[in-house]
């Protein structure tokens, strides 16, 4: 049987295959870096805790004294309890913002390597949409040649995912594909998003709006406590 005829995938066929590999690997990232995460968590708000209180016991002393607004930011960045805790909360976010991304990415990393370089040619999210990564001719990639290709998707994300997007016109190639001489096909039959795979788009951008609700939920409360705190004290 002759192997299928492939043309370059768009952009959604490529999203929705990095997407469905971002979703076999997020439970290993969570994980495996949940001992970290965890403790930045607690770290985190215990951090909020200590500044809520302490904002709100100074709050108290400077409208009794009848400071000015600039005697009280001077007085609060100048008070060490403050300071601790700023520094405390500063660090606990830096770890929540860098490890998981970190760790996603030598996942990700080994994923290709492993996946990209075997016969299959594809990971297992470009697999399941029928896409394969190739090089110029359409042949499979060296161990080396998926490890370069990898390394310059790094610089389509450091683009602000501008690299990603020149996947959306023709000849539907991303900045790391045009470094790295390679590209991903697509069974010339198969080239249109499957329904399901609309579905799953579709599941990502209603998870997507519940993310930023919860988020907008969850800092509203944080900043009512918070105020709450300041009035009760004062």
């Amino acid at each position: 049987m002759p192997p299928p005829e492939r043309a370059p995938a768009g952009f959604w066929l490529r999203y929705a295959a990095w997407s469905l590999d971002a979703a076999c690997l997020l439970p290993l990232v969570l994980l495996l870096g949940w001992p970290i995460v965890g403790t930045a968590l607690t770290q985190a708000e215990a951090a909020l805790r200590a500044v809520g209180t302490g904002l709100a016991q100074q709050l108290d002393s400077f409208i009794a004294a009848g400071q000015s607004p600039l005697a009280m930011a001077l007085a609060l960045l100048s008070d060490p309890r403050m300071t601790a805790a700023v520094g405390q909360l500063s660090s606990a976010l830096t770890t929540l913002l860098l490890a998981p991304p970190l760790l996603y990415a030598l996942l990700a990393c080994l994923w290709s390597l492993a996946f990209e370089s075997s016969r299959w040619q594809a990971t297992p999210g470009k697999r399941a949409f029928g896409l394969i990564v190739a090089d110029g001719h359409g042949n499979r990639l060296a161990l080396p040649r998926v490890l370069t290709r990898f390394a310059a998707a790094g610089l389509s994300w450091l683009t602000l995912n501008l690299g990603h997007a020149m996947a959306l016109l023709a000849p539907h190639l991303a900045l790391h594909d045009r470094l790295s001489g390679t590209r991903v096909l697509a069974d010339s039959a198969r080239r249109v998003l499957p329904t399901w795979g609309r579905g799953w788009l579709l599941l990502q951008a209603i998870a997507g709006v519940l993310s930023v609700a919860w988020l907008f939920l969850a800092l509203r409360d944080w900043t009512q406590t918070l105020l709450a705190q300041a009035l009760g004290a004062a």
